[in-house]
């Protein structure tokens, strides 16, 4: 598996998170937004300690209404769990590692 955050755009949306064998965590963000910038690290590693059970990606909002528009994205930052369509964790507002941790470590296997 492959380490650290993949950033994406809504052209590979379906490939990267939709099609993915592991559960993706999808961080919404905005370079604009200052709560984002200071949960970038948490989310980094996040990928980097959990990459054997989850993919991370990154979407930037305002390039990406597409995936925006279908997870009711109303405000960034914003966290969505997904395993294949099905969206297992729904969060908006910056959260710490240890909130983030809390919210997905009972979707991963092990």
């Amino acid at each position: 598996m492959s380490k650290g955050v993949l950033t994406i755009t809504d052209a590979e949306f379906e490939t990267e998170v939709l099609k993915s064998e592991q559960p993706v965590l999808v961080y919404f963000w905005a370079s604009w937004c200052g709560p984002c910038q200071l949960m970038s690290p948490q989310i980094n590693s996040i990928a980097d300690t959990y990459a054997e059970k989850l993919k991370v990606v990154k979407m930037e909002v305002d390039p990406n209404p597409v995936a925006v528009k279908q997870y009711q994205v109303e405000g960034v930052p914003a966290l969505r769990l997904l395993q294949g369509e099905k969206v297992l964790v729904s969060s908006e507002g910056a959260l710490t590692k240890d909130k983030i941790i809390n919210l997905i470590a009972p979707h991963l296997e092990g």
